[in-house]
């Protein structure tokens, strides 16, 4: 009998073939849905608590606060624990912290200060989500697909939490108030615990070693092994290092400061904000989806260090805008330039960083790239107000670019990928 052709999917659909990944997507749909709804609201709900730049910052820093002191331990339990099961408890313990919030508020009985534990219990929850996630999907793909999955991934995540969420948080804020918001958001959260909980077992890759002596020491000396790995591996620190000094420049501007420049310099609301992270969703998922379609290039650490380097520019032109639109198409080529390489560097992670390390490795690449989100976003508002929101913007935009190429000749990245080529699937 003639033999029925084999249907072949385009490349970066292929994890999809794979019954663990499709329930780990949607899972990962909803839970940052719920997680872009959440962010939007959060500071419109300060906002309607009479809060002003000073207290959105506090609020925003403490969801920053929460990923750092969380991210560690999440890498530990990463290595050691069923990553399934640390992602459905994450999603029931936001199911839960967004419920109260949102019940506090519909019935009035919302403070300030409960808004602001709500975030650093937010933001534990996410730090602890992204080594699980790192480490668990080289356990349900093969390697050759992993760079398509991190292409799908960065697609979905400005998707869903840059656009859809936030969009659609926006209109209910406008069309209702910012409590059923909240409570649309934990309706996500309860919806993708119950699509990890669909998912087979998920065993670890690598039996990890007995804890010896004092549970507390076993995990520094976990902590110590990973940090070492990380200072050894040039690739790591530069990228790391560099990573920390963007998010340093940048994430205070655009969490902080963007709804503020949109109401008083154009006089716009929670939906205007809305479109400029949909915007920025786009360009992230446009460019996320390209990358998951090509190879590993041949210089992907250089690509990784001239778009990033890159990345930061738009704000000097967010900073200099009078008119939404002008915010808008900002905030879309920094979608494309800031998310893009994320593919690339997620891949990198799962291939080259051994199994028994991979959700240490992955917490710290998260830790140190958001250790000092907190400071940004806590200096945002008292260096906007002695600077001026323009000058601001436009030194944010600006100083990340020299530091990129220091980074970059500093660790020598131009010979490290060309000695550990990834662009074939033999690599």
């Amino acid at each position: 009998m003639p033999q029925q052709p084999v249907l072949r999917l385009p490349r970066a659909m292929v994890p999809f073939a794979h019954r663990q990944y499709r329930w780990l997507a949607v899972g990962l749909i909803l839970s940052m849905f719920a997680d872009g709804v959440w962010t939007i609201t959060l500071v419109w709900q300060v906002i309607g608590l009479g809060g002003q730049p000073a207290q959105v910052s506090t609020a925003t820093a403490a969801a920053a606060v929460g990923m750092v002191v969380s991210t560690l331990a999440g890498g530990v339990l990463a290595d050691r624990v069923s990553q399934r099961r640390i992602v459905i408890m994450l999603e029931a313990a936001k199911a839960v912290v967004f419920g109260v919030v949102a019940t506090a508020s519909l019935t009035g009985a919302l403070h300030m200060w409960h808004v602001i534990a709500a975030a650093v219990l937010a933001g534990v929850t996410t730090g602890m989500y992204y080594p699980a996630y790192s480490a668990m999907l080289p356990s349900i793909l093969p390697s050759d697909e992993l760079q398509a999955a991190n292409g799908i991934e960065g697609f979905l995540r400005p998707v869903a939490y840059q656009a859809f969420g936030p969009m659609i948080a926006g209109w209910v804020i406008a069309a209702t108030a910012p409590g059923y918001s909240i409570l649309l958001a934990a309706c996500a959260s309860v919806a993708s615990g119950l699509c990890y909980l669909m998912m087979s077992s998920v065993p670890l890759r690598q039996e990890p070693e007995a804890l010896q002596g004092n549970p507390v020491q076993g995990i520094i000396r976990d902590l110590a092994e990973g940090f070492a790995f990380v200072g050894k591996t040039p690739w790591l620190w530069a990228t790391l290092l560099y990573s920390t000094v963007l998010v340093l420049a940048t994430l205070g501007p655009i969490e902080v400061l963007v709804p503020f420049l949109l109401r008083e310099r154009m006089h716009g609301n929670a939906s205007d904000h809305a479109f400029v992270l949909a915007a920025y969703g786009i360009g992230a998922a446009i460019t996320s989806l390209v990358f998951a379609t090509i190879r590993m290039p041949r210089r992907y650490l250089t690509v990784m260090f001239v778009i990033w380097g890159l990345s930061s520019v738009p704000l000097v032109a967010i900073g200099l805008a009078d008119k939404v639109w002008l915010v808008v198409v900002a905030g879309f080529v920094m979608g494309i330039l800031f998310d893009g390489p994320m593919v690339l560097w997620g891949t990198l992670l799962q291939r080259r960083v051994p199994p028994k390390l991979l959700g240490r490795v992955a917490s710290l690449d998260f830790f140190v790239s958001i250790a000092l989100m907190p400071v940004s976003m806590a200096i945002a508002a008292p260096v906007s107000q002695a600077l001026g929101l323009t000058t601001t913007f436009v030194l944010a935009g600006l100083l990340p670019v020299p530091i990129a190429v220091l980074f970059y000749l500093a660790a020598k990245l131009w010979r490290d990928e060309v000695e550990h080529p990834l662009d074939t699937p033999s690599a």
